[in-house]
């Protein structure tokens, strides 16, 4: 499942940006197919102009209602009917989704912790200084058994020991959800750690769950900013 919004504060419109001859969301939806880990791959949207331009590429589309403050949210709306177990959700800002990544949020489903695991998501080192004081990249910190702790706007964990060496992950915004958790989440209101920092994965937190972090080497480029959408069009191949 691929949410995808029109408005976009940062960059409105992003996902119909034009990406090497083709939309934003025509290449992330093409990126999800491409790795045929999936039975099914849908565009879910508020927008005519999205749900018309993936359809007319082949593509499958769901119109959401307009209303839903987030894309788990949207995703949850869209599969309460369909009988699924795992339901991936893939960012419509990220047309350099790989097989790679989403294998391993996957593959946490087949292992012996399985059980324990609400939800799947990825991380990736990062070490650039300006990257880890930005507020628009989300950190992850995670326990011994790579458990969500918590996920932050600001720099976690704070170096107090300026000589210490200290590792940051940023949290890519990939999910693997069990359908019972995406609905539960649904259903649960906002609490406060979520309404400030602004991060929806941090609900499940607060509710309990357990999201399980893989930590993958593919950054690839997530559009928010034109900025971003020059970087990419430069990458593309």
């Amino acid at each position: 499942m691929i949410p995808a919004r029109y408005a976009a504060s940062r960059f409105p419109a992003k996902l119909m940006q034009d990406l090497s001859g083709k939309p934003v969301i025509v290449r992330t939806y093409e990126a999800a197919v491409k790795t045929g880990l999936f039975d099914a791959v849908y565009v879910v949207t508020d927008s005519d102009i999205i749900h018309d331009t993936i359809t007319e590429a082949g593509g499958l589309a769901i119109m959401s209602k307009k209303e839903h403050d987030c894309g788990s949210d949207r995703i949850a709306e869209a599969v309460s009917e369909m009988d699924v177990d795992i339901i991936v959700n893939v960012q419509g800002d990220e047309p350099f989704t790989d097989r790679e990544s989403l294998a391993g949020v996957l593959d946490v489903f087949k292992k012996d912790d399985e059980k324990e695991i609400d939800l799947a998501s990825l991380m990736v080192k990062i070490t650039d200084e300006e990257e880890i004081e930005n507020p628009n990249t989300v950190k992850v910190i995670v326990d011994n058994r790579n458990f969500a702790l918590y996920f932050s706007r600001s720099p976690i964990p704070y170096p107090r020991a300026k000589n210490e060496e200290t590792i940051y992950y940023k949290h890519k915004g990939i999910y693997a959800f069990r359908k019972s958790a995406l609905m539960d989440f649904q259903r649960l209101p906002m609490l406060m750690l979520e309404a400030t920092e602004k991060i929806e994965a941090i609900r499940y937190l607060e509710y309990g769950k357990k999201i399980k972090m893989v930590e993958t080497s593919v950054s690839g480029i997530e559009i928010d900013t034109p900025e971003d959408l020059e970087k990419a069009q430069a990458a593309w191949k």
